[in-house]
């Protein structure tokens, strides 16, 4: 459960956030929810792959680590990666959708704060506002990652519901070699196909192209290659215990 509340400089002005990344925080994952807007960001670090949600709707994740609860990018250190996904990011920030000012059936996307969120403090961290009532440097960073976020959403379903109709994800199971360890499958995997893609005829790539998609998708097959890195973290980490 969440306490989460409408952020404003008067209830909340001498509110702090701990930033860093630690188990602590809620950081010690083997995947997260990544969006659309942060493709070209995320396919630099992580496999990017897709599975069904709660609901039963892909949606796009970075795979982290294999085990539960495992992240290999996360040490005493922190987040060892040149980009932390949005999500992560975003610490105990969150959107609200409100009704605007005319009351009609329109909403406004706000930011919201989770209190009870293990970053939340008022004596450590980061300042949210600055003294007199601004946005702090941090505030305004958060907001743009929030933005971020609220657009990728937008953009996941369509973007996925393109890639089922022009065919071209498929169901993958990854053989992973550890060095003086097991041999295990990663099993039901989502990802673009190399061979749909490039068998998609010129009105297919049109399509995929004019929506905004084809680089996206090209961008998530890219990023499979990363698994390989994770197998090599993972074999640094065995090593070193």
């Amino acid at each position: 459960m969440t306490n989460s509340v409408l952020l404003d400089n008067v209830t909340h002005k001498d509110l702090r956030v701990k930033t860093g990344y630690s188990a602590e925080f809620g950081d010690s994952i083997n995947s997260c929810v990544v969006f659309p807007t942060e493709f070209a960001y995320v396919q630099r670090e992580y496999p990017i792959v897709f599975r069904p949600d709660a609901q039963g709707d892909l949606q796009a994740i970075a795979l982290l680590g294999f085990d539960e609860n495992e992240n290999l990018f996360l040490d005493d250190t922190g987040w060892n990666a040149r980009y932390v996904p949005a999500i992560q990011q975003r610490g105990p920030f969150l959107i609200g959708l409100q009704r605007n000012e005319r009351g009609d059936e329109r909403r406004e996307a706000m930011v919201n704060v989770d209190l009870d969120h293990p970053r939340i403090s008022r004596t450590e961290g980061e300042p949210v506002f600055l003294p007199h009532g601004g946005n702090s440097p941090y505030l305004e960073h958060i907001s743009r990652l929030l933005q971020l976020i609220y657009k990728g959403a937008g953009i996941t379903r369509p973007m996925i519901a393109a890639f089922e109709e022009e065919g071209i994800i498929e169901s993958v199971d990854v053989n992973v070699e550890l060095e003086r360890g097991p041999t295990f499958r990663l099993t039901g995997l989502l990802t673009i196909s190399q061979e749909k893609l490039a068998g998609l005829d010129g009105a297919q790539l049109a399509r995929l192209n004019n929506a905004g998609f084809l680089q996206l998708a090209v961008l998530a097959m890219a990023s499979v290659g990363n698994i390989s890195r994770l197998i090599d973290l993972k074999n640094r980490k065995r090593a070193a215990a």
